[in-house]
C-alpha cells in the first residue's frame, strides 16, 4: 500500500469503546450502531459481512445466560466512508482489568450514562482512566424514553462529579411518556419523538432557534420549557471547544434513547465528525510512534480462549499502532526477540471472524496463538527495538483453592486453568510445598466465570474452596526462607515462578515486617 493510501486509511479509522455502569445500555446502543453498519437486522443479533450467519455481541454462553457483558468484544463496520473499530467493554466492576487494558487500545471513548440514574460508581472509575490517557470521550443520555432525572441536573452532575466540562449538543424535549424530541442546536434541528416510525422526522431551526414550519410542538409548554432551558445553556454554558474536546478537557453531550433508536444516529454523525483519526503511542524507550510510520507495530492487550469451543482456539487481540500489516509478514515479538509469522490472521464481528489480508494503524486485528503471546507484548517490524508502554495489572483481593472434582480428568483440568489463566481476568499461584493451585481475582463474579467456562468449554467441574480476602506481596528471592512461611502468610509462586506470601490481613503484614525488618515486600511485580 503506497504510502499516501496508507495514510488516507489510517484518517478513515475511528476505534473507540464505549464504557458504562452495568445496564446503562451499552450493549444495546452498540447494537444499534451495528445497525447503521448494516450488519444487523435487528436488535439483539449481529451477522458476519458474508456468511450472513447470526450471533449476539454477547457471545460468551454465560453472557446470554446472565444477561451482562463478562468480556470485550470487538466489532467493526463500515460507516459513512469510515471504518469504525468498537471495543464494547464488560461494565461489571469485577472485570475493570480487562476494561482498562482495552482502553489503552482506542482513541477515544464513548460514556453512555442511564438518564435516570445519573453517573454510577463503575462510570466514575472508568472516565478516570479515560481522562489519565487524555482521550476524547464523549456521552449519551441514554433511556431518555423512561421518566428520566432534570437534564439539567445530569449535566451539572458531569461537571461536579467526575470534574469536565459539559457542552450539550442537543437537549431533550420532555421524558419518558411525555418525550416530544430532541432539541438540536449542533444541526439546527428538532428531532420528533414518534415510537412506532423507524425513520426520524425532523423541524428545520431558523438562526434564531425558531422553528421555521408551522408545528403544534410550538405552542405546547414542554417544548417551551426544553427551549428555555437551551437558550440559557447557550447564553450561559461552555461555549464548543474543539480542542478541549480533544484533550479530553469537554465532553460533547448527546440525549436520546439506544432502546427505542432515538438520537443514535444523530450521535453517531456528530461523533464520527469530531473523533479524532489513530494518533501516536508513547514507547519505553522514550519515542512515540506515528500511525503512518513505515514499519508495522502493535500490542496485545487482549488473549481470548474458545472464542470458537468447536476448536478450542486462542486469540491475541493486537491494535495497530503504525504501518500495514500484511498477511504473511514476519514480525518481532519484543519480549522474547523471536520472529513470528502472521499468517493466521482474523477480524472480528462479535464471536464471528473473517480472515484479514490487510490492515493498517487503529485497525483491531486477532493472532491465533498457540501459547507465544502474553498480555501487554509488543510485535514490530524493522532493525529498531519497539517497547510499548506497559499495560495496567491488578493485585487480586479475594482467593480460592481450586482442584478437580473427578481426578481422572486431570489433563483437562490443567489445560483449562492454563488457558483461561493467560487471559489476563484470573491469576493463578502455586503452593511451594504441595504445589496445590490457588486462583486470584479482583471480584466474585470472575470465579463463577470461571468455573463455569470450565465446566462448559473443558468439561471439567471443579472445586472451590474460598480463602477469603488476602494480601498478596512478593518477595526477593535471595531473601527468602520457606520457615517464613505460616498459616497467616501463605508462601505461593505466581506464573512466572516468583516468590510472593498472601497475608491474611493487615496485622500478619505488619507482624511480619516486625520479624523480618530488611526484607522488602512489594504490592506487585
Amino acid at each position: 500500500m503506497a504510502d499516501n493510501k496508507i495514510k488516507t486509511e489510517v484518517n478513515k479509522r475511528r476505534t473507540f469503546a464505549i464504557i458504562s455502569h452495568p445496564d446503562a445500555g451499552k450493549t444495546t446502543i452498540t447494537e444499534q450502531l451495528l445497525l447503521f453498519g448494516g450488519i444487523i437486522r435487528e436488535a439483539g443479533t449481529v451477522k458476519a459481512k458474508k456468511s450472513g450467519n447470526f450471533a449476539k455481541s454477547d457471545w460468551m454462553a454465560i453472557e446470554q445466560k446472565r444477561g451482562i457483558s463478562v468480556t470485550s468484544s470487538v466489532m467493526q463496520f463500515d460507516y459513512d466512508d469510515k471504518r469504525i473499530n468498537i471495543l464494547d467493554t464488560p461494565g461489571h466492576e469485577d472485570f475493570s482489568e480487562d476494561t482498562y487494558r482495552t482502553l489503552m487500545a482506542v482513541d477515544s471513548a464513548v460514556m453512555v450514562i442511564d438518564a435516570a440514574k445519573g453517573i454510577e460508581p463503575q462510570t466514575k472509575k472508568l472516565f478516570q482512566i479515560c481522562k489519565m490517557r487524555g482521550i476524547p470521550i464523549f456521552t449519551f443520555m441514554n433511556k431518555l424514553d423512561r421518566d428520566s432525572r432534570p437534564p439539567m441536573e445530569l449535566v451539572e452532575q458531569l461537571e461536579e462529579v467526575l470534574g469536565i466540562e459539559a457542552y450539550p449538543m442537543n437537549w431533550p424535549i420532555g421524558s419518558g411518556r411525555i418525550l416530544k424530541g430532541l432539541y438540536d442546536r449542533y444541526n439546527k434541528r428538532i428531532e420528533l419523538f414518534e415510537p412506532a416510525v423507524e425513520k426520524r422526522n425532523f423541524l428545520s431551526l431558523d438562526d434564531d432557534g425558531s422553528i421555521k414550519e408551522a408545528n403544534d410542538l410550538e405552542s405546547d409548554d414542554i417544548y417551551e420549557d426544553a427551549k428555555g432551558e437551551m437558550d440559557l445553556i447557550s447564553e450561559a454554558g461552555n461555549q464548543f471547544d474543539a480542542v478541549k474536546i480533544a484533550n479530553g478537557d469537554q465532553t460533547p453531550v448527546f440525549f436520546g434513547s439506544a432502546l427505542a433508536n432515538f438520537g443514535v444516529q444523530t450521535f453517531l454523525d456528530a461523533y464520527l465528525e469530531m473523533a479524532p483519526a489513530p494518533g501516536e503511542h508513547k514507547t519505553t524507550q522514550g519515542n512515540e510512534i506515528t500511525p503512518t510510520s513505515d514499519n508495522f507495530s502493535g500490542f496485545v492487550f487482549k488473549i481470548q480462549a474458545n472464542m470458537n469451543p468447536q476448536h478450542r482456539d486462542r486469540i491475541a487481540f493486537v491494535r495497530i499502532c503504525s504501518g500495514e500489516f500484511k498477511k504473511g509478514m514476519d514480525v518481532t515479538l519484543d519480549r522474547t526477540g523471536r520472529d513470528i509469522r502472521l499468517s493466521n490472521v482474523t477480524e472480528f464481528m462479535a464471536n464471528t471472524r473473517e480472515n484479514v489480508k490487510t490492515a493498517v494503524a487503529g485497525d483491531i486485528i486477532g493472532l491465533y496463538d498457540t501459547g507465544n503471546f502474553q498480555i501487554g507484548d509488543t510485535i514490530y517490524t524493522g532493525k529498531e527495538a519497539v517497547t510499548f508502554e506497559k499495560l495496567p495489572q491488578f493485585t487480586p483481593e479475594l482467593f480460592m483453592r481450586v482442584s478437580a472434582k473427578n481426578v481422572m480428568k486431570q489433563k483437562s483440568f490443567h489445560k483449562g486453568i492454563k488457558q483461561l489463566v493467560q487471559e489476563g481476568a484470573i491469576q493463578l499461584y502455586t503452593t511451594y510445598t504441595s504445589g496445590q493451585y490457588i486462583l486470584g481475582a479482583v471480584g466474585q463474579l470472575q470465579f463463577e466465570v470461571f468455573k463455569f467456562r470450565m465446566q462448559n468449554e473443558y468439561n471439567s467441574d471443579v472445586l472451590m474452596e474460598p480463602m477469603g480476602s488476602k494480601t498478596a506481596r512478593w518477595i526477593n528471592p535471595e531473601q527468602l526462607d520457606e520457615k517464613m512461611s505460616s498459616s497467616r502468610n501463605i508462601l505461593v509462586r505466581d506464573i512466572h515462578d516468583e516468590p510472593l506470601f498472601l497475608f491474611e490481613n493487615e496485622f500478619a503484614e505488619r507482624w511480619f515486617k516486625g520479624k523480618y525488618p530488611d526484607v522488602k515486600l512489594t504490592a506487585k511485580l
